[in-house]
């Protein structure tokens, strides 16, 4: 869990104090001794199962507790359901996450529970199914519906992403895992009942081992996605390498096309490659010389044409790489404008891919707020002033007042500590420069060193 914010922290606490009252109801009401067995047998699976994780990418883990809460339900009821989502607080991790895992789990808990018994779902006996299967799958949806709910929540007010871009990015491609693994739990419940048919507790093993082969399968994605982004990683690098002046800026691209990616509503693994393109705006400069990247005074026809192809050299340097997708356009397209004067294909409004509009006000804004050859770094009010004053010709102005609201809301640092101190120069009216290519609507004159 990310450092919680003021808002974040609060919000714990809200749900800590609305799931506190049920474990004391489901005491006081839920007769749990007469399942005290399974209960027990249930929590220590819970928490074997959700204390072995396995990390997938950006971040992200899958546990198995599901399994085991969802077969909590027929096999000790709604109440016992209750108690056992308890046990996450023996989880390791830090407090506050602990709290509010199991607070989030209880009150999950809570309203599968009463799903399930009011639509009659009963404990596992003799003659249960079909009628058992009914409440069992609406439990489960609410199940889902819930606790996606509670932690898209707790990411918004620790991250700031919209809760509805969590519920359909990330969370949205979790939801077949997690159905699945209730429909697990109730095979398990199924094989566990030791007053019918079942095996009992050593049933979990037939019903588990398939699952932790599975996500054995989802590490081995996870280390594939991290492969991946050490490969987007070194060829940031060595542009960055090429061109000193740029150092750090295709990660703060990146950044800013995140933040306007997520205001305006995009789905979380459109976000994920758009992060990409960003990363990777810039790999055609690999075939840029230096000596043109760097200079502060007036390009020669062919040095413009040489910086103006990086775009197209891009997208030939990174074509092989499957994984990209979509973001092949946001590197190909980043420099053309809305007015149709950009390159290389001159493409106009709509016709420019959303991801280059969205790359293209990143770029810009971090090459203002950024010390380059030609001169000093502007302030973020500066910069703001300028993209504004440039939407609707150059820029798209929903991404221009989409990277405003998030600036507005989580705040900018700017690159602080140039790595050379820009040259002393001198607007001069007297053609194209290497600013040209950075999109900075302040820098679209050549300069020229002043003398001493």
């Amino acid at each position: 869990m990310s450092p919680l914010t003021v808002r974040a922290r609060w919000f714990v606490v809200a749900v800590a104090v609305a799931a506190a009252p049920l474990p004391v109801l489901a005491v006081l009401l839920g007769h749990p001794l007469a399942h005290v067995t399974d209960l027990l047998a249930l929590g220590l699976l819970l928490v074997l199962t959700d204390s072995v994780r396995s990390r997938l990418a950006r971040g992200s883990t899958i546990a198995l507790g599901s399994v085991a809460s969802m077969a909590a339900l027929p096999l000790v009821g709604a109440w016992g359901t209750i108690l056992l989502a308890c046990f996450n607080i023996l989880i390791t991790g830090p407090w506050v996450k602990r709290v509010f895992n199991t607070s989030q789990l209880i009150l999950t808990a809570g309203a599968a529970g009463l799903t399930f018994t009011l639509l009659g779902g009963t404990e596992i006996q003799p003659g249960s199914f079909p009628a058992i299967i009914l409440p069992f799958v609406a439990a489960l949806a609410v199940h889902c519906a819930v606790n996606g709910l509670l932690v898209a929540s707790i990411v918004h007010f620790t991250q700031g992403v919209r809760v509805r871009a969590v519920l359909q990015g990330a969370m949205a491609g979790s939801v077949t895992g997690y159905v699945g693994n209730g429909l697990f739990g109730l095979m398990l419940a199924v094989l566990w009942d030791s007053d019918g048919v079942g095996i009992g507790p050593t049933s979990a093993v037939l019903v588990l081992l398939p699952l932790f082969v599975a996500r054995w399968a989802y590490e081995q994605y996870a280390e594939q996605q991290r492969a991946y982004d050490r490969t987007v990683r070194t060829l940031m690098a060595a542009v960055e390498t090429k061109d000193g002046y740029t150092r750090g800026h295709s990660e703060r691209v990146a950044t800013a096309s995140v933040l306007i990616a997520r205001d305006i509503g995009m789905r979380e693994d459109r976000v994920a490659s758009l992060r990409y393109a960003g990363m990777l705006h810039d790999v055609g400069k690999l075939g840029v010389p230096t000596r043109v990247l760097q200079k502060a005074g007036r390009l020669t026809d062919g040095e413009l044409a040489a910086i103006q192809r990086h775009p197209v050299q891009g997208r030939e340097i990174v074509r092989e790489i499957e994984f990209l997708d979509e973001a092949f356009a946001g590197i190909m397209h980043h420099h053309e404008r809305l007015d149709g004067l950009g390159y290389p294909m001159g493409l106009q409004g709509l016709e420019i891919p959303e991801f280059a509009r969205a790359i293209a006000v990143a770029d810009a804004f971090d090459s203002m707020t950024t010390t380059r050859s030609y001169r000093g770094a502007r302030s973020v009010e500066e910069a703001i002033e300028e993209l504004r004053r440039c939407a609707g010709s150059q820029f798209d102005p929903v991404m221009v007042e989409a990277l405003i609201a998030a600036i507005a809301e989580h705040g900018w640092k700017p690159e602080t500590e140039p790595l050379f101190e820009p040259a002393n120069l001198v607007v001069e009216d007297s053609g194209p420069t290497a600013a040209a290519d950075d999109d900075d609507p302040t820098a679209q004159l050549s300069v020229r060193r002043s003398r001493p």
